[in-house]
């Protein structure tokens, strides 16, 4: 099978990296189920694609939801015929600080990213696995799951979450010749409710020293996906602009 013949699910794939990721994938002559919680923006941003005639099916898909993620591994068979990648690239970032922080922001974030992550790429495993051919699991992590962050408990422990689901299902799942790596972004401008520059402590932090693009982030995602990555599992790759690797900046 070539490399241009693959058949991906991407979650979180209404807008930001997500989309991004979409359009890397079918630049590259993939066939994409799109997937996001938010129906309406999938279907349009999936509209406004410009694709070849069945490279790209929208799809409603709750990460949180077991039937809503095998609805969503189906429809993508049904469609494309396999399934060979999964880029888990939905979740939310959201902050409240520690000491007021409640059990069911905490609940909605973990559940959103972590346990989504887990509950869509154990059902697009179990497919990989009886199909036989292998396969790809990009999971989208972010330097917040490396070091701390004010008013990021909850995102941080779930993105450190991931991190480590990675390299227990690369583990677990290379005797299947399926790959398991994440790609972890630093500060990103997703939308235009970020500023163009990086706030000025975020700034004296980045060797780059400006937000990365969500194009950026995405031909990380599909490098990791595709057949050129072929022996690396289990790694992080910190597409973050030299973020957190910075240690003393001056001097």
């Amino acid at each position: 099978m070539t490399d241009s013949s693959k058949a991906a699910i991407v979650t979180g794939a209404a807008r930001g990296i997500g989309h991004a990721i979409v359009q890397r994938l079918l630049r590259a002559g993939w066939r994409v189920l799109a997937a996001d919680i938010d129906e309406a923006a999938v279907h349009s941003a999936a509209n406004q694609m410009n694709a070849e005639a069945g490279a790209v099916c929208a799809h409603r898909l709750d990460v949180k939801d077991p039937a809503s993620i095998s609805a969503a591994v189906e429809t993508a068979v049904s469609a494309f015929g396999q399934l060979n990648v999964l880029i888990n690239n939905a979740g939310i970032m959201d902050r409240a600080p520690f000491l007021e922080m409640t059990e069911p922001f905490w609940h909605h974030v973990l559940d959103t990213n972590l346990t989504g992550t887990f509950l869509t790429s154990q059902a697009a495993a179990q497919q990989m696995v009886a199909q036989g051919m292998g396969g790809r699991i990009v999971n989208v992590a972010s330097n917040s799951g490396i070091f701390g962050g004010r008013g990021r408990a909850a995102y941080g422990a779930s993105k450190a979450g991931i991190i480590n689901l990675t390299q227990t299902m690369a583990i677990e799942l290379a005797e299947h010749d399926i790959l398991v790596n994440a790609v972890a972004p630093g500060p990103t401008k997703t939308g235009d409710h970020i500023p163009d520059e990086p706030w000025p402590t975020v700034k004296a932090r980045m060797p780059l020293a400006r937000f990365g693009r969500p194009e950026e982030i995405a031909n990380v995602a599909y490098f990791l996906a595709s057949d050129e990555c072929s022996f690396t599992t289990g790694h992080v790759w910190c597409a973050d602009g030299g973020y957190t690797i910075a240690g003393i900046m001056e001097g």
